[in-house]
């Protein structure tokens, strides 16, 4: 038997570590731990992928807890019925001892971790559903409210005519006048866009 770790975190700016020091707590070697840096909606992710073709029968997969493994209710039975049946891998869910189907062999025990994950596979797919509900009508209210959503908006510089006609005239470099302006390249040339087609920038 071998014991492979799966650690999933929402983005890039997310640290695993403490999913990494959980794993090696419950006896995974680091060498066996794979980690996506990914959202948890769906099941397209790379190191997932990996993971499944390198299980063999009899392997343990753990994972910190059950939304680590994903947050669609229907995808995450459907890849623990494929994990612990088709591929006859047990799943040791580290927050839920109840769902360590390596324990619960006889029929009882697949009847409890089963009815478990089904709770736990809702819920957490419920409150994806309601993190996305509360974003919209979030959303909703701003705008009622006439917020601006988004980056801010950036005002014109009150040199902007002056640095601009004396860029125009090559007078100055492109990046002498964005420094002068305090602008970034991206944000100087919109305002230069807009200001020669008579735009308000």
């Amino acid at each position: 038997m071998r014991k492979y770790g799966y650690i999933r975190v929402s983005d890039k700016d997310q640290n695993e570590a403490r999913q990494i020091d959980a794993m090696t707590e419950a006896g995974v070697d680091e060498a066996f731990i794979l980690i996506d840096k990914i959202s948890g909606k769906d099941f397209e992710r790379p190191n997932y992928k990996l993971l499944k073709k390198v299980l063999r029968e009899g392997d343990l997969l753990v994972v910190e807890s059950i939304d680590r493994l994903g947050r669609n209710y229907r995808e995450i039975l459907e890849e623990w019925k494929c994990i612990t049946q088709k591929l006859k891998v047990d799943i040791k869910v580290l927050d839920m001892p109840l769902l360590d189907t390596s324990l619960h062999k006889d029929l009882l025990g697949e009847f409890i971790s089963n009815l478990i994950l089904q709770v736990l596979a809702y819920v957490a797919e419920q409150e994806r559903l309601n993190i996305k509900k509360r974003q919209a009508e979030g959303i909703a209210a701003a705008k009622k409210r006439g917020k601006h959503l988004g980056r801010p908006k950036v005002e014109i510089p009150e040199n902007f005519k002056e640095v601009y006609e004396k860029w125009n005239n090559k007078e100055i470099t492109a990046r002498a006048a964005m420094k002068e302006l305090n602008l970034k390249p991206t944000t100087f040339y919109n305002m230069v866009k807009n200001y020669k087609a008579n735009k308000p920038i």
